[in-house]
């Protein structure tokens, strides 16, 4: 394993993590919201059973990167192609999960001459798009918490900061009580201590400092992308669960019908926890085939 700052011509600095086989072909892990560079055990040894060099980062505002105030999905794909060139790699896979999934879909239409193939898993669609209803079937917190986004901007902002403060010290136990709402039987089946302590890291260490970026994760969700799915012409993957409280099995079916020539793994037995724990070893090794 080994971290790296990169520093960007604009002057923010992104922090950087990678794993795997070292001289592999290369797969960027974009992580969900909120989260952090770090990555899955399970998934770096699949990564390196394959020959990846699976590469993770905190988005803006997470851990040791530089906020940038105001971002949207597109600007992911700039971030993810100057992490390339400081690490000398040409050309690369994606997969991003939860919030980390529009952002995969960003470098497919932003970055054809880079990316061999991109995949969403259990990532959001946009919001307002006509055939969607955004908050329809989410869970309570997770729609409690958009609608006063949306409704009073300036509490919702100074809730996330107390939100982030509240998640870098709770219990595996208090952090379990807080995602009742959004946990499906089928995703409590898998949530081990193990899984949960991995969440647990992971969280801590993307609001070390504040919750800069979950706020700009979850506004980036409800603004235009900057981005047009339509455009999209490399191979991608779209993944659903139909037990997913977090982000809704109609966002996956609503992305499966409008990126064009998508691969859709729509499964109405999966949740939102059981695609990042189960389904990344085949996301691997269709990524790894397009090389």
């Amino acid at each position: 394993m080994h971290e790296y700052t990169v520093g960007l011509e604009d002057g923010r600095v992104l922090r950087v993590r990678e794993d795997g086989d070292a001289a592999g072909r290369s797969i960027f892990s974009l992580h969900g919201t909120p989260g952090s560079r770090l990555l899955y055990p399970q998934h770096v040894e699949d990564a390196r059973s394959k020959g990846l060099r699976l590469i993770g980062y905190d988005r803006p505002g997470y851990g040791g990167s530089s906020t940038q105030r105001g971002r949207n999905h597109a600007n992911v794909a700039a971030d993810v192609v100057a992490i390339a060139d400081f690490l000398g790699i040409d050309r690369f896979g994606v997969w991003g999960h939860s919030g980390g999934g529009a952002p995969a879909l960003a470098c497919a239409a932003l970055l054809p001459d880079r990316v061999v193939g991109a995949v969403s898993l259990a990532g959001v669609a946009p919001f307002g798009v006509p055939g969607l209803d955004f908050l329809g079937g989410m869970g309570e917190l997770n729609v409690e918490d958009f609608q006063l986004m949306l409704r009073d901007r300036p509490a919702w902002e100074a809730k996330t900061e107390q939100d982030a403060a509240i998640l870098t010290k709770a219990t595996i136990e208090e952090l379990e009580q807080m995602l009742a709402s959004l946990i499906s039987d089928v995703d409590r089946s898998v949530l081990t201590r193990e899984v949960a302590e991995f969440m647990q890291a992971e969280g801590r260490e993307g609001l070390r400092e504040h919750g800069d970026g979950m706020r700009d994760d979850n506004l980036s969700d409800v603004a235009p992308w900057g981005f047009d799915l339509a455009s999209i012409r490399i191979p991608t993957q779209i993944w659903h669960g139909g037990q997913d409280k977090f982000v809704p099995y109609s966002h996956g079916q609503w992305l499966a019908t409008h990126v064009p020539g998508t691969e859709a793994h729509l499964d109405p037995s999966e949740g939102h926890l059981t695609l990042f724990l189960r389904k990344l070893p085949d996301v691997h090794a269709w990524l790894a085939s397009k090389f």
